[in-house]
């Protein structure tokens, strides 16, 4: 081994707030200087390639400036996702102020799998349900691991559909998965295709629609959203779609053939998402909602009123305080009826009016008025039963709320929580929800959550999507919404672990 290091930076030139990349041997390696010691990493993030060097580095946590997930300084081990596996590690070793690499991958102790009779249960094959397993083998659970969903095939990264699928930009059978290929196979995961018909709590058994029975010892539930449909006349005609599947992107894609004008309904993040993504196909676009401005409840007037201006700059019609009475069409829609009478043209409809819990099948728990699954931190919801995502209604950290968030990157937070707890530990959620999404090439990242706010500073310039926007309530920082401000958006993110005045985070998100 000492023959294959080489020198990649003198130690003095490294700094602790962030990661130095550095090229062995043709492999891209991150070096994170903490104290006296260097470590070395593998320098892009294994969730979907982002340069860490790029992110920052805070509460002992490397973070990836894309989507936030951390990893320990220590070891490169994950801490938090969306990736769910840690930073290969490479040897290094100190030489009167040179740093050395060896770019051969440091390697630990093959995992021999034990007897444990124990059999869990994942309902729910999306990104939750993909986190939850692999924390629960990382955590070192050996017994019989059941991954049940209706989709077929692996997990797969469902934020794509919206923001890319519909655009053009990839095939929805290219749609990243979630995990390797082979991982259900070398982790000795069961796969099941099916419908969870019947969960009972007291009993701990699941019935399937493919007549299965299954008894387990602790079970996640994360099985998301359900995509509201709309009860107007109409609504049942082909060419009005919902889209939450990759079945559902291909069937929309296939209508998208010839057509020139889409309506959009709903002013939400999916709506917007989709509106963004046929402007790009080069089709007419017009969104409906009742709201007068797009996400105000999330964001407040100013910064919904930029995200109505950018729509519009590209092309985006906007009929605020509307609703659709009708859709109108022989065998395919072919129009839309406002409440005020007007008559919209549609080749193809999109409803993005927002989900319900899909937790029809849960017995034996209370659930809550929405339909969603009462849970503590630790993400319990009854003994040996944990609910996770969309469903899951939870405290909120540093808050006096309990509420749900249907943030994919949050399902996935609770997931390995509830995975980690399922295995024997002492896990409880006190993390920083995310969300990002993508609008005309722009990626707007928001951390923390406000249900409501009395006071938005924005620091930049929100037409030139340049800036940090902090939402305040009883002047401390309850969110912040960030445009092309990465890294300080990475450092925010751990800063916001704790409670934050407005000074607070700008301090923090300056470095």
């Amino acid at each position: 081994m000492a023959g294959s290091m080489q020198q990649a930076a003198r130690f003095d030139d490294l700094r602790e707030d962030r990661g130095t990349r550095v090229s062995i041997a043709d492999t891209p390696i991150l070096l994170v200087r903490q104290g006296d010691q260097v470590h070395a990493f593998s320098a892009d993030c294994p969730h979907a390639g982002a340069p860490l060097e790029e992110g920052a580095i805070c509460n002992g946590r490397i973070v990836c400036p894309w989507h936030k997930g951390t990893f320990a300084v220590a070891d490169g081990s994950l801490i938090e996702p969306p990736p769910l596996t840690g930073l290969k590690r490479y040897p290094v070793a100190i030489e009167n102020g040179n740093v050395l690499v060896s770019p051969h991958e440091q390697t630990g102790p093959v995992h021999t799998p034990g007897a444990d009779t124990r059999t869990m249960v994942v309902i729910g094959a999306g990104a939750a349900g993909a986190a939850a397993c692999a924390a629960l083998r990382e955590a070192g659970f050996d017994g019989r691991l059941v991954l049940i969903g209706p989709e077929h095939g692996m997990p797969y990264d469902r934020t794509a559909l919206s923001k890319f699928v519909l655009a053009g930009d990839m095939p929805p059978e290219k749609i990243p998965p979630l995990l390797p290929d082979d991982f259900l196979s070398t982790q000795r995961i069961e796969r099941v295709e099916a419908h969870v018909e019947k969960l009972d709590a007291g009993t701990k058994q699941i019935d399937l629609s493919n007549k299965l029975t299954l008894n387990y010892d602790a079970a996640l539930i994360c099985t998301g959203g359900i995509p509201k449909r709309m009860d107007v006349p109409g609504s049942n005609l082909p060419g009005v779609f919902l889209l939450r599947s990759r079945d559902d992107a291909s069937t929309i894609l296939a209508s998208l053939e010839g057509a020139r004008q889409a309506l959009i309904v709903g002013a939400s993040f999916i709506g917007l998402e989709v509106a963004s993504s046929l402007r790009k196909r080069g089709m007419d676009v017009t969104v409906i909602a009742p709201g007068k401005v797009p996400l105000r409840s999330q964001f407040g007037d100013e910064l919904g009123r930029m995200f109505q201006r950018l729509h519009e700059k590209n092309g985006v019609v906007f009929r605020m305080q509307s609703k659709v009475a009708a859709f109108l069409g022989d065998d395919v829609v072919s129009s839309a009826q406002l409440d005020n009478g007007e008559k919209l043209p549609a080749d193809a409809v999109i409803i993005g009016t927002g989900v319900r819990p899909a937790t029809d099948f849960l017995q034996g728990v209370e659930l809550a008025d929405d339909g969603g699954v009462p849970v503590d931190s630790s993400m319990r919801a009854a003994p040996g039963l944990y609910a996770a995502g969309d469903i899951a209604q939870f405290p909120l950290p540093r808050s006096d709320q309990t509420l749900r968030i249907e943030h994919w990157r949050v399902a996935q937070q609770h997931a390995r929580v509830a995975a980690l707890n399922m295995a024997g530990g002492d896990e409880h959620y006190t993390g920083v929800p995310y969300f990002w999404t993508y609008h005309f090439g722009k990626r707007f990242e928001y951390l923390g959550h406000a249900s409501e706010h009395d006071d938005v500073v924005i620091d930049g310039d929100l037409d030139a999507q340049a800036f940090i926007a902090y939402l305040l309530k009883d002047g401390q920082v309850a969110a912040a919404v960030a445009c092309e401000r990465e890294a300080p958006a990475a450092r925010l993110a751990e800063a916001m672990r704790s409670s934050l005045t407005l000074a607070q985070a700008r301090s923090a998100a300056a470095g």
